[in-house]
């Protein structure tokens, strides 16, 4: 959340003022999005987000247990954040939008589409989320991999984008890796029908990102990983074997999914969540966690954390602040302090001073609220 606050530090806009650098190049590379195939720093967000809110699921559980929250009680809230979730998300990302952008990829939407199953497996006694986990991402490969194309390839991906008007902008995937091509695969034909059946000024054809809604069903995967490791935590004595279990966990989970990359089993792509993705990200998750868990717990070095534990504790605030507050909070420090205020180290580096001034003011304003015991929670 950290790196969102803070729009990637401005690197990526910063890179571009040094076209002849390799450094800069690569440093902007790891601060957006990878065109399809592979993985960036930048790409780790959204799944770091969804991880959490598994992970903090069976601490709700057993608030709820402390509160003698009953089971139907429990349920009617899981179903009041599931649909908040999602009207939130549709309201940030219809934002400079004419009308209400009926979209489901942003982060909150994809949360809210799937929450209800995770909270239904965090209700069982056993640990149910890994096999279910595993059960998901095996149907949804299924789904992709026996999904049609027109004939394999990059030519035959062209040639069938050119029916459909579809833009073909990032790489396409030949043989069995076409099934999961931009435009062309399963979970952007349903896109084409679902999206249609709302309100649009123009009928939806197609996501300029590749994003698409089904992607919340391979989502579901991640915050089971994270329900996993919350458990783990939970219930595992000790801080340090519970921290060992996360963190080569995670790197089995994450080799996996480059092996089934690599192989050509399935190519790990973020804007469809592909199984591989989801294991490779979720495997990084798991062990990082595991890591912070380590210093923080079995080291008892949660100074090192305090920054991020202060984001994390109203991350939903910090979020509404970075998809509606950036352009105005930048505006007010050069109304308030002068139009150079971004320019000390130079033109070139004005958008790192930028995005860091913005994003510590909106890290103040967490850090204030936590100092007032104020949480914001959905």
């Amino acid at each position: 959340m950290i790196l969102l606050a803070f729009n990637g530090f401005g690197i990526l806009e910063a890179s571009r003022n040094f076209p002849a650098s390799e450094g800069w190049q690569t440093a902007g590379w790891m601060f957006e999005h990878v065109a399809w195939r592979g993985c960036s720093l930048w790409d780790m967000v959204q799944p770091s987000f969804m991880f959490l809110v598994g992970v903090s699921i069976p601490w709700s559980l057993a608030a709820q247990k402390s509160k003698n929250v009953s089971t139907g009680q429990g349920w009617v809230r899981a179903v009041w954040r599931s649909v908040l979730l999602v009207v939130l998300g549709i309201f940030l990302i219809s934002n400079n939008k004419p009308s209400t952008d009926f979209s489901f990829v942003n982060v909150l939407t994809q949360i809210g589409l799937g929450y209800l199953v995770v909270y239904a497996v965090a209700q069982s006694s056993r640990p149910l989320a890994p096999f279910m986990a595993a059960a998901i991402l095996a149907a949804y490969w299924l789904l992709f991999a026996l999904w049609p194309v027109v004939s394999q390839g990059p030519i035959g991906s062209q040639e069938l984008a050119a029916q459909l008007n579809l833009p073909i902008d990032r790489q396409q995937l030949a043989g069995f890796g076409a099934h999961w091509n931009q435009h062309l695969n399963p979970a952007a034909s349903f896109d084409r029908w679902f999206l249609n059946l709302f309100p649009r000024e123009t009928p939806f054809v197609f996501n300029r990102g590749g994003y698409q809604t089904l992607n919340f069903i391979p989502s579901i995967a991640t915050m089971l990983l994270g329900l996993a490791a919350g458990q783990t935590i939970r219930e595992v004595p000790g801080a340090f074997p519970a921290a060992i279990r996360l963190v080569l966990g995670g790197v089995v989970i994450a080799l996996l999914g480059w092996l089934l990359d690599i192989t050509g089993v399935c190519p790990l792509v973020k804007r469809i969540w592909t199984p591989s993705w989801t294991l490779w990200s979720g495997g990084l998750c798991l062990s990082i966690l595991g890591l912070f868990h380590f210093l923080t717990e079995a080291l008892q070095k949660q100074i090192l954390a305090w920054p991020l534990t202060i984001a994390g504790m109203n991350s939903i605030v910090l979020y509404v602040c970075y998809m509606l507050l950036r352009p105005w909070t930048a505006a007010s420090w050069e109304r308030h302090f002068g139009p150079n205020i971004f320019l000390m180290a130079g033109p070139a580096l004005a958008p790192i001073l930028q995005a860091c001034f913005v994003g510590f003011s909106f890290w103040l304003f967490v850090w204030w609220l936590q100092r007032q015991k104020v949480f914001i929670r959905l």
